[in-house]
């Protein structure tokens, strides 16, 4: 009775964890505090498209190049892997300045670059830019709701036509405030610190918004070619009819301009992310989030304790018969007991379930310190791949406890510690070289594709001189460690004839998959929103809901796989130890299957097989590191609950 309260308070806490976490985060980078006239420059990341998931560099198109050449930003781990490519652009602002710029006028379009238009055009590709580390937003509406998009398209098709966008809107939103003699920390274009001082009459201003409103407008291309870049024309209006707009045909001239205007704002600079992060369906979240999380986690509860009483009073029955009765109630009933001489002989292919455990302890742990620093704000969205570089860094460090469970486990099974080394080599390879065919595979069709999302050749080197370098030899000295540990003994001996296992009346593959619906009810709702987030552009910021999940799904991956291994060992069935692991990753399967779901009905407009390939490739690997993680959370509480309860029954 004592524990439904304990279990009320726990849970108050997270939703009340939530509720402050989901609304708070750290910026990300220092304020840049800009003076008046100072020159900002506009930064272009890759092209993207939600139709094929292929993102292609900027300057792939004819786009006006800057006067001083083509400079690469410096790109993280994170970012290179997610395939942005951060470029310099034309762009460029006077803080707080008015102006109207033309900046360029191609040569006559060929043949090629007009059929590469036309088809980035009908992908509905967007160009993707970023000033002062806030990427550009526009509005539009559709039938009276106003949507919001990070972006805004190459052009647009109209009939058999197409059309460029090769006029730009911009509206920078600006916060004022005045100095006082203070000392500043800014941050100038490569991100270093230092130290600017603001006198007392100076205004500073800081980037708090930036919205774009893009339009298509056909100009004179003979005179427009005789203004150098940066020359002011006269401020124009996009309108929407097509009468005015830009054809992309052959020998067509085509002419870049851009209007800008500053507008001061009355949001302070650690808010101006908060236009970003605003994710759709905020109520519908909360609500179906926390009513099937209350529903799953005292449902579980309930079963659970359910449980303990009927073991416990099997135990307490069965330790109150003196000698002579327990070996009678052992000749004439069936059920877990009898399997005592059976429960802990070795499993079938004991070195890849040693591997597998090793693997999922790893994976699990970097979930868990990557979710919770992310809700406690250390993941902005601000720091581009910091999330996914945060991970992999984990993941390689976290190699010594992978090692240690992988080699501890061997020990228990085999009793010896004979092969450790190749335990530790194989829990360090298993996984990552998992994803690495995979993503080498992938590399192949990005590759094809002239694509900016196949990973580098120098990465690729980079990538496994940590593997080999970093996350394999802190496993060897894991699994060395794990030699050293104190073994687990088993509290019963195993019989030299296996006991035969009784006939069952339905497949026990089917109980252990059908296990896998309870684990996945806590996960569905929310991988909407992480599936919208990775292959909708959507910005993912609610951790805190995350973190409830995550919690909840390790509660329920334990108990199903409890009650899952103590209904196997009811039925005499003494091969417990891949049904307590699948019976819990097998919520994998149901997240495969999801995935599949959220192609054909959220992704409809995927087009191409390549598309498709890309997504249920990137799938697997989620699906995988999912089916480890769960996995090993299932098992270890089964082995747990198994060595306590025999370790509970008399034995001579």
């Amino acid at each position: 009775m004592r524990a439904i309260p304990l279990m009320l308070i726990v849970l108050l806490a997270l939703v009340l964890f939530v509720a402050s976490s989901t609304a708070f985060y750290l910026p990300g980078s220092y304020m840049h505090t800009y003076e008046k006239g100072e020159k900002i420059n506009v930064k272009v990341n890759s092209l993207t498209s939600f139709e094929t998931e292929l993102p292609f560099g900027y300057y792939s198109l004819p786009y006006c190049k800057p006067p001083q050449g083509i400079k690469k930003s410096a790109e993280n781990l994170g970012e290179l892997l997610m395939g942005d490519q951060i470029d310099n652009s034309p762009y460029r602002f006077l803080v707080n300045t008015n102006e109207s710029i033309v900046l360029c006028t191609t040569n006559p379009l060929n043949e090629h670059e007009v059929k590469l238009l036309k088809q980035r055009t009908r992908d509905l590709y967007q160009v993707n830019m970023i000033l002062d580390n806030l990427p550009v937003m526009r509005f539009t509406e559709q039938n009276g709701v106003t949507i919001q998009w990070t972006g805004f398209p190459i052009g647009y098709a109209s009939g058999n036509d197409d059309f460029i966008i090769n006029h730009l809107n911009f509206k920078v939103l600006v916060h004022e405030y005045e100095g006082s003699n203070v000392k500043m920390l800014a941050t100038g274009e490569e991100g270093l610190g230092v130290i600017s001082s603001i006198d007392d009459k100076k205004a500073g201003y800081e980037i708090v918004g930036f919205e774009v409103v893009p339009c298509s407008i056909k100009r004179d291309a003979d005179a427009m070619s005789k203004l150098p870049m940066y020359s002011k024309v006269n401020k124009v209006e996009c309108s929407p009819g097509l009468e005015n707009a830009q054809i992309i045909r052959e020998h067509e001239r085509v002419t870049f301009t851009y209007d800008v205007e500053f507008v001061k704002s009355n949001i302070r600079w650690p808010s101006r992310w908060d236009a970003y992060l605003k994710m759709d369906g905020a109520r519908v979240h909360w609500f179906s989030i926390m009513n099937s999380l209350m529903v799953i986690f005292f449902l579980a509860g309930i079963v659970f304790v359910i449980f303990l009483r009927t073991v416990r009073r099997d135990l307490t029955r069965y330790e109150e018969l003196d000698k002579e009765a327990q070996a009678q109630m052992n000749e004439e009933l069936s059920g877990w007991k009898l399997v005592v001489g059976d429960v802990f002989r070795e499993p079938t292919c004991p070195k890849l379930l040693c591997v597998m455990i090793g693997d999922g302890v790893q994976i699990t742990g970097m979930a868990v310190v990557t979710i919770v620093f992310a809700a406690l704000g250390f993941m902005s969205p601000a720091s581009r791949g910091m999330l996914l570089t945060g991970m992999i860094i984990l993941y390689l460090f976290l190699g010594i406890v992978a090692g240690y469970f992988g080699v501890r486990l061997w020990r228990t099974i085999k009793g010896t510690s004979e092969g450790w080394r190749s335990i530790s080599w194989s829990v360090a390879c298993f996984f990552p070289g998992l994803v690495f065919i995979i993503l080498t595979a992938l590399n192949f069709i990005l590759w094809g594709n002239n694509s900016t999302g196949a990973i580098p050749i120098s990465l690729y080197f980079i990538l496994l001189s940590l593997w080999f370098c970093v996350s394999v030899p802190l496993t060897l000295l894991g699994g060395f460690l794990g030699t050293r540990a104190e073994s687990i003994d088993f509290p019963v001996r195993t019989n030299q004839i296996p006991r035969e296992i009784p006939s069952q009346k339905y497949p026990s593959w089917l109980l252990v998959l059908g296990a896998g619906t309870l684990p996945f009810g806590t996960l569905f709702i929310e991988l909407f929103f992480i599936f919208s987030s990775i292959w909708l552009g959507r910005f993912y910021y609610v951790f805190g809901f995350l973190l409830v999940v995550f919690i909840l799904l390790v509660v329920v991956c334990c108990e199903v796989s409890v009650v899952l291994t103590y209904m196997h060992l009811c039925v005499e069935d003494w091969r417990w130890w891949w049904k307590a692991f699948f019976a819990s990753g097998s919520v994998s399967f149901f997240v495969f299957l999801y995935s599949i779901n959220y192609l054909v009905f959220e992704l409809r407009s995927l087009s191409g097989p390549v598309s498709a390939m890309l997504y249920l490739g990137y799938s697997l690997i989620m699906v995988l590191a999912i089916m480890l993680s769960t996995g090993t959370i299932g098992f270890l509480m089964s082995f747990y609950f198994v060595h306590y309860l025999f370790s509970s029954v008399k034995i001579d």
